[in-house]
């Protein structure tokens, strides 16, 4: 029996992050989880396809935006249950455990957020994060996702949006649930913005897009 689970990670410029992504991942090789790795990358200068070869990945390019890349991602993978990743969220030992846990369930999964930083302000806005996808049951990108190709493929996978697509397929799947393990993610942007700036405004992006307004034009404020 092959293993069930293929990684999908969406990639630009992001060897510095990649590499202890995949590291984290060690775990669930050992424990016969992981099936393939595919890397899907938006057209990167830096060194991320050096990364992903020297970890046997297999290698979909194209152009960037994040819907668009786990697509074409998805689409060349071959589990019968997708773990879909950022590069710069690496999860925490004990994520494989949660992950075997999450199969035998049957429903959708995504891990508790933590930031890599120190402070109150990372922690309330990690808080949030997590009470809104267990509320509301609309995990984001930074959280992973574990979902079997049947539901992704009924739900009718990640639309070719610049910006929410992870929002958007939330939506269409079964409620997805909290799994037992928590993913570290990078907290850049928001240190570069403020944390309570930049949380505002992913609420208020988030709001927007519910509300119906155009994810391109939402991408470009993010970009801004």
């Amino acid at each position: 029996m092959r293993a069930p689970v293929s990684v999908v990670i969406p990639t630009l410029d992001a060897a510095a992050d990649l590499g202890p992504c995949l590291a984290a991942l060690g775990e669930g090789l050992q424990a016969g989880l992981l099936r393939e790795l595919v890397i899907s990358d938006g057209g990167s200068t830096d060194a991320t396809r050096a990364v992903a070869d020297e970890a046997g990945a297999i290698w979909v390019s194209g152009p960037p935006g994040r819907g668009g890349q786990l697509g074409r991602g998805v689409a060349a993978s071959e589990g019968d249950w997708l773990l879909v990743l950022h590069a710069d969220t690496w999860l925490a030992p004990g994520w494989s455990e949660a992950v075997l846990a999450g199969i035998a369930r049957g429903a959708p999964g995504y891990f508790r957020l933590r930031f890599r930083a120190n402070g109150p302000a990372p922690a309330w806005v990690a808080s949030w994060a997590n009470l809104r996808a267990r509320a509301l049951g609309l995990p984001f990108g930074d959280q992973g996702l574990l979902v079997s190709r049947k539901d992704y493929d009924a739900a009718g996978g990640y639309p070719e949006i610049p910006l929410m697509e992870d929002l958007a397929l939330a939506r269409a799947l079964p409620r997805p649930r909290a799994l037992n393990a928590t993913a570290e993610t990078g907290a850049e942007r928001y240190q570069a913005h403020g944390w309570l700036a930049q949380g505002a405004a992913n609420l208020w992006r988030q709001a927007r897009f519910l509300a119906g307004a155009d994810p391109e034009r939402l991408a470009r404020g993010y970009r801004r």
